[in-house]
């Protein structure tokens, strides 16, 4: 039961510092700012749930999409009052990642931050580990 969202943007990240966190998948202000609108525009929706498909020119893609529950495998990120679910088959994949916002003149979307990434094709669609 959920409904397609918005796209997202993969990033390697290298020599980088990531804080550890007890959580899988940590969100930005900026994130949890616009994660928090979202929601308060469908406010029969829960969170957001974040997974992960085959599919571009390096092998894997994230999708987002609304959720009305948290299915039995998911995992929870509970942040600053926003709720991001992560689908059983995305959580070794998105282990220490930011989850950010971004916007520019062009384009305003989610971008994944992922220190575990080994390669992305050129557009930053798809990635593989």
């Amino acid at each position: 039961m959920s409904a397609s969202m918005v796209r997202a943007t993969v990033r390697a990240v290298s020599k980088r510092k990531m804080i550890p966190t007890r959580a899988a998948l940590t969100l930005t202000p900026s994130a949890v700012n616009k994660i928090r609108l979202l929601l308060q525009q469908k406010p029969e929706y829960m969170g957001l749930k974040v997974g992960v498909r085959t599919r571009g020119c390096n092998g894997l893609t994230y999708t987002l999409d609304y959720t009305k529950q948290k299915d039995k495998s998911d995992e929870e990120v509970l942040q600053d009052g926003v709720r991001v679910f992560i689908a059983k088959k995305a959580q070794l994949t998105l282990l220490g990642t930011e989850m950010d916002y971004v916007e520019s003149k062009l384009s305003s979307e989610f971008v994944f931050n992922n220190p575990n990434i080994k390669g992305t094709c050129g557009c930053g669609e798809s990635f593989s580990i």
